[in-house]
This record gives structure tokens, sequence and C-alpha cells, in this order.
């Protein structure tokens, strides 16, 4: 369902690219200097599309091959998001200028002002249980904060206490998810010995 979504979001904003950029605005044009965000989440989702097929089809198939497969292509994903973290690691200072200049910034002055900004907080911040880009501080001297002295009721666990993590540190716990998707599809390969 990941792949599919990420599939949908990358046709769309190579489709209709204003929109994107009405909706992102400063981070998007920054990040489409680089970068054709549409092309490369139409990657990314045909990707994770491709393989939550080959994961679902070798455990009903019970298919030995397409197992290891999807574990072999899980297990690169996971070596290459291990590099890529060593080299954020290595580039911490420079990784925090850039969003504090643009994700930080944009939360401060528009989240509450432009709609489509707050509801892509809103719904990153209730699915990932996190507050903010760093964590809730990232609201002190913001739009919002000012205006109604309180943090957002998304970024609270009830109306007076707000989540300590920020969303990069539960992103950055995602990557949980593919180990555990690695031991059940070993797992079911060893068993499929058995049979």
């Amino acid at each position: 369902l990941g792949g599919a979504t990420l599939l949908g979001i990358g046709i769309w904003v190579s489709v209709d690219n204003n929109s994107f950029v009405g909706i992102f605005g400063p981070l998007s044009s920054s990040v489409l200097q680089f970068v054709n965000v549409g092309y490369l989440l139409i990657a990314i989702g045909a990707v994770l599309f491709f393989l939550g097929f080959l994961g679902c089809c070798g455990a009903q198939r019970e298919s030995k091959c397409l197992l290891i497969m999807f574990f072999s292509i899980i297990l690169i994903i996971f070596i290459i998001e291990v590099a890529a973290a060593v080299v954020a690691l290595v580039y911490t200072s420079l990784a925090e200028a850039i969003l504090s200049a643009t994700v930080t910034l944009s939360l401060k002055n528009d989240y509450a002002k432009n709609p489509d900004i707050t509801t892509v907080w809103n719904t990153t911040m209730i699915e990932l249980k996190c507050c903010g880009l760093m964590n809730y501080t990232d609201f002190n001297d913001s739009y919002y904060f000012n205006k109604y002295k309180a943090y957002p009721p998304t970024c609270c666990t009830n109306s007076t206490e707000a989540l300590g993590k920020g969303c990069t540190l539960e992103l950055a716990d995602q990557s949980n998810v593919k180990i555990a998707a690695m031991a059940v599809a070993m797992y079911l390969y060893c068993r499929l010995d058995e049979k």
C-alpha cells in the first residue's frame, strides 16, 4: 500500500507540479533543484509495490525463490539506508542547517496559516506520534504558538504535555520494520525446508 501511495503521489507531482510547489513552498523549490521529485517518487513507489507483491506472493505460494529475492532486496535497501545514515552523521551540521533553514522555518511561519502545510504536518505528527521536526520546541515562537499560546493538539499526548520526540527520530525508527521483514522472510524460507 505504501508503494502504491508513493507511486500515486509521484504521478501527481509529475502531472501537476504547481500544486506540489504550492503545498511545500520554499522546501519544494530547493528540493526540485537537485532531484526531479516526481520521477523519484514513482521509482521508489514502483520498487516498494514490487517488493510488497514479491513478499506476499512468496509467502502465499511458499516459494523459496521469491522469499530469498524479497529478503535480498530488503537487505540491499537496509544496507543503503545504513550507508546514508553514516553519511548523514558525517555531515550532521550541514543537514541540520538545511533542515532548520527550510523545514523548521516553514513550520514556524506557515503552520496554521497555510492549510496545506498544516494538513501535511498534522498527518505526519499523528501517524508517527511525534512533534515538530526535532521536537516540540520547534513550535516555540511560531505563528501557531504566538496566536494560541499552546502547542498544536496533534502534537500533544494530553491537553498540557507535548510529545518529546521529533519526527526525524521517528522516521529513523522506521528501519526496524525492515529488519523485522527480513527476519520473517528468512524464517519462512527456513520453514519451507521442513515441509
